[in-house]
This record gives C-alpha cells, structure tokens and sequence, in this order.
C-alpha cells in the first residue's frame, strides 16, 4: 500500500509533515510513502531533524504549493502543478491508494473533486471529522458545504453509518440531525424536510434532532448539519477539551496540598482525560463520497497529527467504504 502525502500543505509544512511521514513509516509496517513536494526541502528538513529516509519513502518533486490564503480554484488553474494537484492525480492513476493533506480546505474539497472524482450517485462529498467524545461521534459536513440541501444530509448519513461500521465497529450507527430543538417541527425548512427524509429512510438508524448541548453525552453516533455549522461545532469542541483540560490541570496545581493529591492520585487520571479529548489521537478527516481515500489533516497539524492521520488513511483505504457505499447507492 502506497500513501501520498502532500509535503509542502500546512501552516507547518514542510518540517512537521516530513517528520510524521517519516515516524509513519518506521511505525507502520508493509506501507510506502510519497512526499509530492519541493525535494532540496524535504531533504532538508530530514537533516534538520537528523532522521534517514527509509526504503519505502520516496519523493515526487514539485516546487509549487497552495498556501490557505489561495482561492480554491487556483490549484485547478494557476497552481495545477502544485504538490496538493500532483498528489491528487498520483491517486487517480493508482500510484497510490490514499492521499493525505493539511492544507487550504477549499482547494483540496475542490480538487478532490474534480481529479479523483466522486462515487456515481453522490452530489457532494462532506468532510467527516470525529468528535472525540466516548463514543465518538463522526460529524459530517465539518467544513467543505456550507450550504445544502435536505438529500444531501440525507446521503452523508448513509455514508457516514458505512464510515462508522467499517472504521469504528459500530454495528447499527445512531443518526443525528443537528438542531436548535429536538422537536420534528423545529429548524429551517431545508432541517425539517431532511427530518422527514432521515425518519423515512429504513436504511437509517435515526433517532431525530440533536441540539448542540447533547452532544459531549454521545447521543449518536453519526451526526449530520451543513459544513457552516458543522465547522463551527467542530472547532468550539477541540477548543473546550483544551479549556478543560488546561484548567484541571490549574485547579490540582493551586498549592500544596491539591499538587499532592495531584501527583499521587489525578495525574494518570487527567491525562487520561486530555488524550481521550484530543482530536489528533483520530487523525485527519476523510472526505467521504469520493471514488478514492482522501485525508484533511488539521492546518496546524504537527508531526503527530500528520501520523494519525497516515494511520487513518491507511484503515480507511483496507476498509472497502467506498466500494460498500458505491454498492448500496446503486
């Protein structure tokens, strides 16, 4: 299995995506890994970081990148020949079997899909990110649609239950509609008629409307809204699990007697905690609805976060969804 990964994508590229693509491949065994970017860079950042490139990396040289202030359309236009473009079309010829990248959101929904393409029967594909909740929660679209319409939602809950039971095991995924109510009435006319369509579909687990403050308790296990809404949501959960976990670390390190009990008692237990609601221990993003596997990693994503989200990449291109997905759609 070959994973292409976009070298110079990300506020912390290249060094940072160079080097979780390096421990990825030291980690993961039977995989090989293409860095599609500026080679003096990448080689350069492998020296910096005083770490070899092992047999099963290679590098596919290209000295142009998207940055995320680029209109999206750019890497079809001015940029086609950009390390995120040459990565996507390495995975449309099959010279790879998944393609990993942190950056511009845009630019990668929009050439993924017009270079890898979608599944027949899908309109738009929607950016899935999970919810590090217990269980977690995929939420789809995070960020790619920020407008939709009630079949859409209808399609990414078919598609994300496949994600779900493939990827994390769930027999029968829970679906949700996130609303301002739970209430069948409640929401804008496009959340109401997708109620309708959810409630009717007996392909679906659904169990109705989930508001916003539901959410931590894992009320579902799949959870669909527009990418506006979705993105809003997924960013104010990863900033709470921060805030949270910076100020139980305060409280327990207020004086003596709380750093003791700190010590002996809470620490496993807190960072415990701080991993569990740490979204990179999920990797990156899968796009789900195109014909191949494509990851969005974070923009911020370190070394760590572009491993997991390797990991991922490579779970999701053994785990058959799409070929599931283009079965049941037909």
């Amino acid at each position: 299995m070959n994973i292409v990964v976009d070298a110079m994508g990300g506020d912390n590229a290249p060094l940072q995506v160079v080097k979780g693509a390096l421990d990825a491949a030291l980690e993961y065994k039977n995989i090989n890994i293409t860095l599609v970017g500026d080679e003096t860079k990448i080689r350069d950042c492998a020296k910096e970081l005083e770490m070899t490139f092992t047999d099963n990396i290679s590098i596919v040289h290209t000295d142009v990148a998207v940055s995320m202030e680029d209109d999206p359309m750019v890497v079809m236009k001015e940029k086609s020949d950009s390390s995120m473009a040459v990565g996507l079309r390495l995975l449309k010829d099959d010279k790879g079997d998944a393609f990993v990248s942190a950056g511009s959101t845009g630019a990668l929904h929009t050439a993924s899909t017009l270079i890898v393409r979608k599944i027949k029967g899908v309109r738009r594909s929607a950016i899935g990110a999970i919810l590090p909740f217990n269980p977690p929660i995929l939420l789809l679209d995070s960020g790619a649609n920020p407008v939709v319409t009630p079949d859409l939602l209808l399609q990414w809950a078919l598609i994300g239950s496949a994600y779900m039971k493939k990827v994390f095991g769930v027999e029968n995924p829970r679906v949700g509609l996130l609303n301002n109510g739970t209430e069948e009435h409640k929401g804008t006319p496009t959340i109401c008629e997708a109620y309708s369509l959810l409630k009717n579909n007996n392909t679906i687990n659904f169990v109705g409307n989930i508001e916003s403050k539901e959410i931590p308790t894992s009320p579902c296990d799949v959870l669909v809204t527009d990418g506006f809404t979705g993105n809003i949501t997924l960013k104010f959960a990863e900033g709470m699990g921060k805030f949270i976990g910076r100020k139980l670390t305060e409280i327990f390190k207020s004086n003596i007697f709380t750093k003791l009990s700190y010590l002996f008692t809470f620490k496993k237990k807190i960072k415990k905690f701080k991993k569990e609601m740490d979204a990179s221990e999920y990797g990156g993003a899968p796009l789900l609805g195109l014909s191949k596997p494509v990851i969005k990693a974070h923009g911020s994503s370190k070394a760590k976060e572009i491993k997991t989200a390797i990991r991922q990449a490579i779970e999701y291109s053994r785990s058959n969804i799409i070929q599931d997905v283009a079965k049941d759609l037909k």
